[in-house]
């Protein structure tokens, strides 16, 4: 028999399998234990089949990438598709943040948060990886000098994006200090 064959009937026994499974998921009690049991050594013989005809571990591969495709082919033709509810939604896949009323106090918690405040948390995330972590001393250094910038972008995207401005003044000075307290307790040694 040629491969393309005995990858027809691997695809064929595998597709098999799945509908036998999904047939096993709608069913109930013991109806859906034995199409469960079917599925499973269809799908079982399908990679057995690829494992003995084209050699244990290249047919292994091949039978296990065939059942692969052929179940997600199966799950594919059950796919339904829904409409979205728009009930109470925004239309937009990104919304805004809610509409908060503008005042100074906010508004300047909000620039250091984002500002300053982010920076020193970042900073002392990237001080804290280099102190705690293991490895060599010149690529902690360098690992904990690449994550402040990331780590501090973040930060900005949270605090102006957050509604609830004292959640994140409350983590990014309590990184901050659990950041640089632990790193004071181990030392760099």
């Amino acid at each position: 028999m040629s491969e393309a064959a005995i990858c027809v009937a691997m695809a064929a026994l595998a597709a098999s399998g799945g509908l036998a499974l999904r047939r096993s998921w709608s069913a109930r009690g013991q109806a859906g234990r034995g199409w469960k049991a079917v599925g499973w050594l269809l799908l079982i013989a399908a990679c057995s089949l690829g494992a003995t005809s084209l050699g244990s571990i290249r047919g292994l591969f091949i039978g296990l990438t065939i059942a692969s495709v052929a179940v997600l082919a199966v799950v594919a033709t059950g796919m339904v598709v829904r409409e979205p509810r728009r009930a109470g939604r925004s239309k937009s896949l990104a919304p805004e943040p809610l509409d908060r009323k503008p005042s100074w106090w906010r508004s300047a918690l909000r620039w250091l948060l984002a500002g300053p405040i982010g920076m020193i948390a970042a900073m002392a995330v990237g001080i804290f990886w280099s102190t705690w972590a293991g490895g060599a001393e010149h690529t902690r250094l360098v690992i904990g000098g690449m994550l402040v910038p990331v780590i501090w972008g973040g930060a900005m995207a949270w605090t102006l994006a957050d509604n609830r401005i004292l959640r994140a003044t409350a983590v990014l000075v309590g990184v901050a200090v659990l950041g640089f307290g632990l790193s004071i307790l181990k030392g760099f040694g």
